[in-house]
């Protein structure tokens, strides 16, 4: 899924391996989550429009991933975000992505929308041997559909939810119309593959062991 980008990008090397990753947002119950296979030679850049196609995200808004725990993680975005932000935060399209997963079980955060934070959990659940008869990237599983862009975060999600379920003011009904027909179990896996698809993807058979499963 190649991309444009203002910056120099780092050359690739050849792909060693397949990351298996499932992609949630955090606090929000029942979860909303996808899992994906990605290879290990694309920069981190790369992964952005892949989590904003598989969640079912717009993608126009600014995004940021972070590696690391605790109070200073480390940050990675766009050039644009770099050159804004200064040496706090690092060129995504400078680094690949199989030089900061080092192990099955690691999990590092993406959040999209700064205005809503939406926050994401992205777990390794496998690193798998590289097969080139693989397609990639390849949404695997999933679940729920994604909140509507620009509904308010997760307080906002939360009183979407209660509005569909009873319009009870004025206000109420706005939200109910402004969102339209809108689904929140709702979850196309095919779709979502048929998106990935059109942006470069081939249709191929799945690593043995790797599909299904919350």
């Amino acid at each position: 899924m190649p991309r444009t980008k203002t910056s120099s990008r780092l050359k690739a090397p050849s792909p060693q391996a397949i990351f298996q990753l499932r992609v949630s947002l955090r606090y929000i119950q029942p979860a909303i989550w996808r899992r994906i296979l990605v290879p290990d030679n694309w920069l981190l850049g790369d992964l952005h429009p892949v989590l904003v196609t598989v969640m079912g995200w717009s993608g126009y808004h600014m995004h940021a991933f972070r590696f690391g725990g605790g109070f200073n993680p480390t940050e990675y975005s766009t050039y644009q975000m770099v050159v804004e932000c200064g040496s706090r935060v690092l060129d995504e399209d400078q680094v690949l992505i199989g030089s900061l997963i080092r192990r099955k079980g690691q999990t590092f955060s993406y959040e999209y929308d700064f205005g809503d934070a939406w926050q994401h959990e992205v777990k390794v659940e496998k690193i798998l041997p590289y097969d080139p008869s693989v397609a990639l990237p390849v949404c695997l599983a999933g679940a729920r559909a994604c909140p509507p862009e620009d509904c308010g975060g997760f307080p906002g999600y939360a009183n979407l939810l209660r509005v569909l379920k009873k319009a009870e003011t004025p206000e109420d009904r706005g939200l109910r119309k402004w969102v339209g027909h809108y689904d929140p179990e709702h979850f196309d896996m095919e779709a979502v593959n048929g998106r990935l698809q059109s942006r470069g993807a081939k249709k191929s058979r799945l690593p043995s062991g790797s599909t299904g499963g919350r």
